[in-house]
């Protein structure tokens, strides 16, 4: 493959990678204004689900929030949803965790994404089980390295 050739297979990739992030932000958008909340709230529960129990410290500086105020508002927010729940750290009750709960609003929440998982199935089957590895490897390493990136983007001030 020619330089140039790649250099446009690379660039059309990052068009077609950032159209998916906006139609993903637009879609928690949908989700979220459907289910009463707003984006960083359904964010931090995912955050929740995907990581486990967090403080509320962890918490907003995953999610770039000050500690205190803006987190403390989305934690309140969502107890009162019944989304998560605030309890004492087992091994230091000075600490509170907050976790996700998983039924109540939080599974109706998760209901909300069914269109989504069915969208994929529907995509998918159109691919080898080595296209689909393609796409894993990709995704993993996308994954693996954002991190990195986020850290180098709080740096930039």
């Amino acid at each position: 493959m020619a330089a140039s050739e790649r250099a446009e297979l690379i660039a059309e990739l990052s068009h077609q990678a950032r159209v998916s992030t906006m139609w993903t932000v637009l879609l928690h958008n949908a989700i979220a204004s459907r289910s009463g909340i707003n984006v960083t709230d359904m964010q931090c529960i995912n955050l929740l689900q995907l990581r486990g129990p967090m403080t509320p410290g962890q918490l907003a500086d995953a999610m770039f929030l000050t500690t205190g105020g803006a987190i403390t508002a989305v934690i309140d927010r969502l107890e009162r949803a019944g989304m998560v729940r605030r309890r004492r750290d087992e091994k230091d009750r000075r600490r509170v965790i907050v976790e996700a709960l998983e039924e109540g609003p939080i599974a109706e929440l998760g209901r909300r994404f069914m269109p989504v998982a069915e969208m994929y199935e529907k995509v998918l089957a159109g691919y080898s089980d080595e296209d689909l590895r393609t796409v894993l490897r990709y995704l993993a390493r996308n994954n693996e390295v954002s991190p990195e990136v986020i850290e180098r983007v709080k740096q930039l001030g």
